[in-house]
């Protein structure tokens, strides 16, 4: 079988050919996206270039696609509590592969609703409430979308005693939505899992006609997903293996793009350590968070503003005001691409800058805690202290004469010693950007797929374990 895989990114579209006898990666080919004429053209323009390597006369059996054209999936979500249903929202919407925008707690004020609007979602994502708990949260939260001025859909995953009231309220205010299980139905208990197969739905009946993507849908012999999605899909294949072939085992991935930086977890995330207890909600097996406010081009103002831009230019020889020269001429146009060293030395820190900040929100914190039985730590989050494979994925790494030094931002530093991030591991590198080709080739062939990625994926180095 021949297979063709498309991935329609908010800057390139990405294509990857591939024959699943032998099986290997043909080729690959990426022209920028169209997203303001037709995704077809830019598809067509990356086929070219696909075929100035493969041949014209190679042609696919299948073609499969995923996208995040025009921001992807835009999601905002709301729930009561910040560290239960609205941590709970926001894991639901970023499993699922929307861009979660913001996430908002207890109820949404005047103030944030006019914010909400601003941002302009695709989906909100409304929780709120265990079922048979806080009902005056979320019908509130209910009224309040209810007035705001858009064209979004609603996920409403919160108390059931709510529902009959929520659907009144949205129904006379005429906005789409659709209602599913809660997804923290009892206290610390995650139910993600219907919430995430409802917004994949709204992703594939109304995003991808609101995105001109619906041509590309009509020759595709998939439903186009999110290209997130794909990843995680990815990511879990590599980790867990199929039942014919061994995966790598617990794992943590770091996508790097332009204007979010994504990380991915695979692994139960429990504490490895006796005196360490886990506290708080528990988290998905498979997690992924998004950064919308780190990224190396769209949003490196942004993430330049939450770094020591003087220590992080003194770690690669070079000064502060270079460093923030190289963010300034950048910000003014997001087209440029560093050609001298010092502006490779620029790109190279404030990569690893960003993949520094994205693992350390992802992770999970530590703290102390004293009791009459003596000194012992809560963890808040996942313990990834003992995963052995960072996996690095997207531009800004492939093209990186030292991707390690930008991964080493992934790993423990003792200076951050409250964030449970690996020890030890070895670095990875996506170098040919095929994660999200093969999370959809997962779908149908997950042998093939995990063998192409065992096969493609390059190992660049070991963390060094300071003494």
């Amino acid at each position: 079988m021949r297979y063709l895989t498309a991935d329609f990114g908010s800057t390139y579209t990405k294509v990857t050919a591939i024959d699943t006898d032998v099986p290997e990666i043909v080729g690959t080919g990426a022209a920028f996206t169209t997203i303001e004429t037709d995704v077809m053209e830019g598809l067509h323009n990356a086929f070219r270039e696909l075929e100035k390597e493969i041949g014209k006369e190679w042609t696919p059996d299948k073609f499969l696609c995923c996208s995040s054209a025009a921001g992807g999936l835009k999601m905002v979500a709301s729930g009561l509590v910040p560290d239960l249903t609205a941590k709970a929202a926001r894991m639901a919407a970023a499993s699922a592969g929307a861009k979660v925008m913001k996430t908002y707690s207890y109820e949404i004020t005047h103030t944030e609703a006019e914010e909400i609007e601003r941002l302009d979602p695709d989906l909100f994502l409304l929780c709120g409430g265990t079922d048979g708990g806080n009902v005056e949260n979320i019908i509130h939260n209910a009224e309040v979308i209810g007035r705001i001025p858009g064209h979004f859909s609603t996920v409403v995953a919160g108390n059931k005693a709510a529902e009959e009231e929520v659907s009144r309220i949205l129904t006379e205010a005429g906005k789409p939505f659709v209602i599913t299980e809660n997804v923290m139905p009892n206290f610390n208990t995650l139910n993600i899992a219907p919430a995430k197969k409802c917004i994949m739905q709204l992703f594939i009946d109304r995003i991808i006609e609101a995105k001109g993507l619906s041509k590309a849908q009509e020759q595709a012999d998939n439903e186009i997903i999110p290209t997130p999605l794909a990843v995680l899909n990815a990511c879990n294949l590599l980790s867990d293996g199929t039942k014919n072939r061994r995966g790598l085992g617990e794992l943590l991935a770091i996508d790097l793009g332009g204007a979010t930086t994504d990380v991915y977890s695979i692994g139960d995330g429990e504490p490895h350590e006796a005196n360490i207890m886990h506290q708080g909600i528990p988290e998905p097996y498979s997690k992924r968070t998004v950064e919308g406010d780190l990224g190396m081009r769209y949003s490196l103002t942004a993430l330049s503003e939450q770094l020591d831009l003087d220590a992080v230019a003194a770690e690669v020889g070079l000064s502060g005001d270079t460093l923030r020269d190289w963010v300034a001429r950048c910000d003014a146009d997001k087209s440029t691409r560093a050609a001298t060293e010092d502006e490779i030395l620029c790109e190279k820190a404030l990569a690893k800058g960003a993949v520094s900040l994205a693992t350390d929100r992802h992770v999970g914190h530590t703290h102390k805690v004293y009791s009459p039985m003596g000194e012992f730590f809560t963890i808040n989050g996942k313990d990834l202290t003992l995963t052995d494979h960072v996996l690095g994925i997207g531009g800004a790494l492939i093209h990186s004469a030292d991707p390690t030094f930008i991964l080493d931002g992934a790993t423990f530093n003792i200076s951050n010693y409250d964030k449970a991030k690996p020890l030890k591991p070895d670095f990875y590198l996506d170098s040919h950007y095929i994660m999200a080709s093969m999370g959809l080739l997962s779908e149908q062939m997950p042998d093939v797929a995990l063998e192409l990625m065992q096969k493609e994926l390059v190992k660049v180095g070991t963390k060094k374990k300071k003494q």
